[in-house]
């Protein structure tokens, strides 16, 4: 008796781990870093900046200096990915989803791919919309104040930005092959309720 038992139980875990195993590969693949106030387990905060949870989404406002090295790091590194991500940013915010980030240490936009959040950049041809440093924007759109999804192709050597359903930016570059991702923080109100991202 105590053996059928013991065989029906691992017969039961076995299923709930099969089950499991597919939710997390469901949905066509899409893995969810960040959902509503949750995920914070999914990155490294670099810099110190306040991420924390609240109103159902990632927040951070503030910062312990005037640098722009404040970053949630992803702990997983990707080479082939479409990432998916709705944000919420004040006008004043500068922000921005970088990619295939290399080893270095602080992150800059040379040392990963940034499709960026920044609608007063002093130059706005790579504000809001663009792939800093790659791929122009114009005319730049606007995202303060509102809720605004990215959806983000990086596959070999292309890199697509669409904001909102518009394509804003593309380039082509192979110096970064794979690495994390990060989420920006450099100012203003910065928020993340939805990120999920999908290896290719």
């Amino acid at each position: 008796m105590n053996r059928l038992l013991s065989l029906a139980a691992a017969i039961l875990l076995a299923a709930i781990g099969a089950a499991g195993c597919a939710s997390m590969a469901g949905d066509g693949g899409w893995q969810t870093l960040i959902d509503g106030g949750k995920g914070m387990e999914n990155w490294t905060n670099l810099g110190g900046a306040n991420w924390r949870s609240e109103d159902g989404a990632i927040v951070a406002d503030s910062k312990p200096g005037p640098e722009n090295t404040y970053y949630l790091l992803s702990k997983n590194s990707y080479k082939d990915f479409q990432i998916r991500a709705e944000f919420w940013v004040s006008d004043d915010a500068n922000s921005g989803i970088y990619m295939r980030c290399s080893g270095a240490r602080p992150l800059t936009d040379r040392d990963c791919y940034e499709a960026n959040i920044f609608d007063r950049r002093p130059d706005p041809s790579y504000g809001t919309g663009a792939i800093t440093n790659y791929a122009k924007v114009d005319p730049m759109p606007k995202a303060g104040g509102k809720w605004n999804i990215y959806d983000i192709t990086v596959k070999g050597s292309r890199i697509t930005v669409m904001l909102n359903g518009v394509k804003t930016a593309e380039a082509e570059d192979g110096k970064l092959a794979s690495g994390p991702v990060a989420l920006q923080y450099a100012g203003g109100v910065v928020k993340f309720r939805k990120f999920q991202i999908r290896p290719l």
